[in-house]
């Protein structure tokens, strides 16, 4: 497993296998669903028209491929690293290794930045429907604006960071609670689509769903295409259940069915969910900034308390997303920085709580800066920035995991899956593909210099880290530990103790 020394030593126990078919499977449905669908239905139904639901299925297909390759690396190498550690298995470059690492700790940042902004803009949608003189008791005036909501995604994303000093541990149980609340909230859009359906009251009409508009003239495969890259948003968050293989019973026998069961479920939804959206609204709808979702339940279901419940629904489903990706960030900045990849100073840990404190407010300084420059580039379209720079750094990820498998197909080692020899060529392919400036319309391309910025960063303080060590006598080193015999092992954390800085 690639990470400190100092972590493993024959002496530690093993973590605790907890988590049998059914929880895994709530844990992966929890972890896919999310923030996504609220963010991007929007968006697809934009670009698309009424047949939003086949980028879904795209996205559904590439999210499934790369899912392949994941699962026969996980029962290959059944630690807790994810692609950063299956880079390191198969290339054995440092640099490439810390590239992947840095671009899955940036795809935290914008995904929770993302969420942040989701959850400003249905906080204050039922503030206002509550609170507010025109549609509520009338106590105050809720500011729905860009600038309230502006102010509002920073303040989430500060307390966000209150939460992690904290310290918060991962509980998979409470991981279910949310994920029946996330699940909830789109059963009610669901359920209010169907009703719509049948009454025939609604704006919308079930038709439209073979309509196809190419709102940006490309024709329709490249329409499909940039709609597809919008829709894989919502299909990623799979691949952060390879973090839980150490405490899941039996991962080689269910990892793989309930890994691909999870995809196929949030795919089930999310198609069903676009059925709903276009039965209830027109598709030239326009729902601002408050998410098109909260819209199908105030049209759908007009006079009944939903509406008013929802946005508070959805604010604890997308929050809980926003809180598990700064937690990732935040614990791999600590990792690097205690093997001296990033500076030795972000590995800093508050001595009570025992919070990686300087990792936690760099990733929230960095998000902080984020969400405030796409806001003044973007206005409205920030989430839609946000959003795709996470599906555009993933993408990248993904097609190195694949690369890496069909490089690791070679060693021949046992292992309980194994994806036929096309999976990861076509898995990769395709994600190469979704990379590409065609995938994305003009005003899309900030994606581009949001992520390249983000990376430099990285790639910036990699150096200075380097040339520090060099003149400190330092050395940063990712020491895949898998490799290692047990005598080996047992004497890592005597020469962790004599060097006194957790680095060999």
């Amino acid at each position: 497993m690639t990470q400190t020394a100092e972590t493993e030593t024959s002496a530690t126990p093993e973590l605790k296998r907890v988590l049998g078919p059914g929880l895994l499977l709530l844990f992966i449905v929890g972890d896919i669903l999310g923030a996504g669908v609220y963010a991007v239905t929007g968006d697809m139904i934009a670009n698309v028209g009424g047949m939003a639901w086949l980028p879904f299925i795209l996205a559904f297909v590439v999210a499934t491929l790369t899912a392949f390759s994941y699962l026969e690396l996980v029962c290959k190498y059944p630690q807790a690293a994810g692609a950063a550690l299956y880079t390191h298995k198969a290339f054995g470059i440092h640099f490439a290794t810390f590239l992947v690492a840095f671009a899955v700790i940036c795809s935290g940042i914008t995904s929770a930045s993302t969420s942040s902004n989701v959850v400003a803009g249905n906080l204050l949608a039922g503030l206002h429907e509550t609170f507010s003189t025109e549609d509520g008791i009338g106590w105050f005036d809720v500011p729905t604006g860009d600038t309230a909501q502006l102010v509002v995604a920073l303040a989430f994303m500060l307390l966000l960071a209150a939460i992690n000093l904290r310290g918060v541990g991962e509980s998979v149980k409470f991981n279910v609670i949310l994920t029946i609340i996330e699940m909830a909230a789109l059963a009610i859009v669901i359920a209010i689509g169907f009703v719509a359906v049948g009454s025939g009251s609604a704006e919308g009409d079930i038709a439209n769903l073979v309509v196809f508009d190419d709102a940006n003239e490309k024709g329709w495969f490249l329409a499909v295409t940039i709609a597809t890259t919008i829709a894989f948003f919502a299909m990623v968050g799979f691949e952060d259940s390879v973090n839980m293989v150490e405490e899941t019973k039996e991962p080689e026998k269910i990892f793989p069915k309930m890994m691909l069961s999870g995809l196929g479920i949030a795919c089930l939804i999310y198609v069903l969910v676009v059925v709903a959206v276009i039965a209830v609204l027109p598709l030239d709808y326009d729902s601002g900034s408050e998410g098109i979702l909260l819209h199908v339940v105030r049209l759908g279901a007009p006079g009944l308390p939903i509406d008013e419940i929802f946005p508070y629904l959805t604010v604890f489903a997308v929050a809980n997303t926003a809180l598990i990706n700064m937690l990732m960030a935040s614990r791999l900045i600590y990792g690097l920085g205690r093997q001296r990849i990033l500076p030795k100073s972000l590995s800093a840990v508050l001595p009570t709580r025992r919070s990686p404190w300087a990792a936690i407010m760099f990733s929230t300084v960095m998000a902080l800066v984020l969400i405030v420059v796409v806001n003044q580039l973007q206005g409205n379209s920030v989430v839609s920035a946000l959003s795709g720079t996470t599906g555009l750094l993933l993408l990248c990820v993904f097609a190195v995991v694949n690369v890496a498998n069909l490089v690791l197909k070679r060693k021949k080692e046992t292992t309980g899956f194994s994806a036929p020899l096309w999976v990861p060529v076509t898995g990769g392919t395709l994600c190469l593909f979704l990379v590409g400036p065609w995938a994305r319309t003009d005003a899309q391309m900030i994606q581009y210099r949001i992520a390249g910025a983000m990376l430099l960063l990285g790639v910036a303080l990699w150096v200075v880290t380097f040339f520090v060590n060099r003149a400190t006598q330092g050395k940063s080193r990712f020491i895949d530990v898998d490799a290692l015999d047990r005598d080996e092992k047992a004497n890592l954390g005597d020469r962790v103790r004599d060097r006194g800085d957790g680095t060999d």
